[in-house]
């Protein structure tokens, strides 16, 4: 998907806006856990989510190879939506983005605030998605998609990153939505020749990629049904399904009440806010932490945007009704 030297390219793209976040071992964590754990922070960066590297790596690429290219369109649940309106509308582009109805109202606030124009269609993110190829056969707009190689390559600079400055990682623990973090993750740990474990973090409502791993055949599943709404799909890529299986990843299932709770641990131990699907990572790395106590391990804290009344209901002790 991508080479070393596409990656050097994309680290250059992406620290021309935003610096390297930072990956803390935290006390309080590494003692609650029992084991040397490092927190990758990608809450940390613009957007307050991994994603705005994708975004501007894909908008950098697609200037060079279709510079006529004036109006771009995608659907997202929020951070994707927000690293595409960020690298558009810098480079002078029109950005209009799909949500599904319910989206996070701050996500929503957001995207606009980067100056895309927001638009609610479908009940989920997969019918929000096919409102937005509609829009832009339409509009004769660029579609931008949810997973991409430009977008996978962006995001590995966070991975990168992580691997060049933490000492050797037994495991990482990656939460999968489309699978751009994931592949991400599995293509830089080989490009590296390091034997770091990948866990693909999934939630139980949101099934699709977990039976997709299992059977090798990528299947559209039932409607996604958790609170965690970046991890919210139902349409698993095969070229994460491929890349997954081939990479040796495996594959950890954890509930909406323990991402619920490991959003609590993050805020406790570290004082750091934490959204769901970067929270998950965090939860399957404590539901394993019998089998990983005395090693190291990573997980990626994909994201901090959460709604201030969702959250309020986390550190009230709460699990949020799924969206």
């Amino acid at each position: 998907m991508f080479t070393r030297a596409d990656l050097d390219d994309a680290v250059t793209i992406v620290h021309a806006t935003m610096p390297p976040t930072p990956q803390y071992r935290w006390p309080l964590l590494c003692e609650r856990l029992g084991l040397d754990a490092w927190v990758k922070h990608e809450n940390m960066t613009p957007t307050g989510a991994f994603k705005v590297r994708g975004g501007l790596v894909y908008v950098e690429r697609l200037k060079a190879r279709a510079p006529a290219v004036r109006h771009l369109v995608s659907a997202t649940r929020g951070n994707h939506g927000q690293s595409i309106a960020l690298a558009g509308v810098r480079a002078g582009l029109e950005v209009t983005i799909f949500v599904p109805h319910g989206n996070s109202p701050a996500k929503n606030r957001a995207m606009r605030a980067w100056g895309a124009t927001l638009i609610e269609a479908g009940e989920d993110f997969d019918e929000a998605k096919l409102a937005a190829e509609d829009f832009a056969t339409e509009h004769g707009a660029h579609l931008v998609p949810s997973f991409h190689a430009d977008l996978v390559c962006g995001v590995a600079t966070y991975a990168l990153e992580l691997f060049t400055a933490a000492p050797p990682l037994d495991a990482v623990y990656v939460p999968i939505g489309m699978g751009s973090g994931l592949s991400a993750v599995t293509m830089t740990r080989d490009l590296l020749g390091l034997a770091t474990e990948v866990v693909c973090v999934t939630v139980e409502g949101a099934p699709a990629f977990a039976q997709s791993f299992a059977s090798g055949v990528a299947c559209v599943g039932p409607a996604a049904r958790t609170f965690a709404d970046g991890m919210a799909t139902r349409a698993p890529v095969q070229a994460v399904v491929d890349l997954a299986r081939r990479g040796g990843v495996r594959v950890a299932t954890v509930a909406d009440a323990q991402v619920a709770d490991a959003m609590r641990v993050y805020f406790e131990d570290t004082r750091q806010v934490i959204e769901g699907a970067g929270a998950a990572p965090l939860a399957a790395l404590m539901q394993e932490r019998a089998a990983m106590r005395g090693k190291r391990a990573a997980v990626i804290a994909c994201g901090g945007n959460v709604d201030t009344a969702l959250f309020a209901q986390v550190l009230a002790g709460a699990t949020p009704q799924p969206f």
